[in-house]
């Protein structure tokens, strides 16, 4: 398990409010904005490098900016205060905020800052591509903003998992689409439905640490409100309906044949799920499951766009 954030961090202000955004997950997002432009490509459009950089650039600054706001919402409903079951870094927050290392103010301040730089730069890319796009980039920064924040609280209300799938895994590959196109399609929305549940996994199997703390503060997710033994099995469901999907495309010919090849991280994640089924009720043995869920969808997402690319 990873040291949590201390005291030492203030001596090195750009390096605490870089890891106060928790870089390690924005992956989960920056992935799909490859599949979004792979699309592109596979169904012969042009790709331009600097929209791809620019839409890279804009959706870790969402991600950053949300996680951060994350944390502060967290931080004021108790519910990273009081949780003693948590896998640092993977559940109960950065901890930033816990450990006095970052106050409250400052992580609010900070995580609507790179919102906001966010908006300036989808504005940005609004001008060149189309003004669809700010539509795209609202529904995006409303379900990552009302996924914690009140008054919609979405995961509290046990539509965070569903919120994160649509937020991460399709509003951002067509976000990217459009950028490349200046189209709204419903290509990239089907092509990404499969690496959209997987993202939802990491959210999904991230609960089941929190489990206390988040039924003690009210947050009632999916975990919450079936409880863990009962909750385990849509991990095992959600992998295989990502994989029925995905061959399902490929033989109907929405996805060429090499996309295949992107099935083969599944087997992580089934074991993943494997794993959250015998450890549900244990949280402290979760960790390897936990990283094989987030890699899982990496890979996946990786070799999704390589099939694109060269299909």
């Amino acid at each position: 398990m990873s040291k949590e954030p201390d005291h030492s961090l203030l001596a090195s202000p750009v390096l605490r409010y870089w890891l106060a955004t928790r870089p390690g997950f924005l992956a989960a997002s920056l992935v799909p904005v490859l599949i979004g432009v792979a699309a592109v490509s596979q169904q012969g459009g042009k790709v331009s490098l600097w929209l791809l950089l620019l839409a890279l650039l804009a959706t870790a600054l969402v991600h950053a900016g949300v996680n951060v706001l994350n944390d502060y919402y967290d931080d004021a409903n108790g519910t990273d205060r009081c949780n003693t079951q948590r896998i640092f870094p993977f559940t109960g927050g950065s901890r930033f905020i816990q450990n006095g290392v970052l106050s409250a103010g400052d992580a609010l301040v900070f995580g609507a800052g790179l919102l906001s730089a966010a908006m300036l730069l989808g504005i940005c890319m609004a001008w060149v591509s189309g003004s669809s796009l700010l539509w795209v980039g609202v529904a995006g920064l409303l379900l990552g903003w009302g996924y914690s924040a009140p008054p919609l609280r979405l995961n509290s209300r046990g539509l965070g998992e569903l919120a994160v799938a649509a937020g991460f895994g399709i509003l951002t590959p067509l976000g990217s689409w459009f950028v490349q196109t200046g189209e709204m399609a419903l290509y990239p929305v089907l092509v990404s439905v499969p690496v959209a549940l997987l993202v939802m996994n990491i959210l999904f199997i991230n609960q089941f640490p929190d489990y206390q703390a988040d039924t003690a503060c009210g947050k009632h997710h999916w975990v919450v409100r079936l409880g863990p033994q009962r909750a385990a099995p849509i991990y095992l469901l959600t992998v295989l309906l990502a994989a029925f999907l995905l061959v399902a495309m490929v033989m109907v010919g929405g996805l060429p044949p090499l996309a295949l090849l992107s099935l083969l991280p599944l087997k992580l994640a089934w074991q993943a799920g494997l794993q959250l089924q015998q450890y549900a009720t244990q949280p402290a043995r979760l960790e390897p499951a936990i990283k094989m869920t987030i890699g899982s969808m990496i890979l996946h997402g990786l070799l999704l766009s390589l099939g694109l690319w060269l299909g």
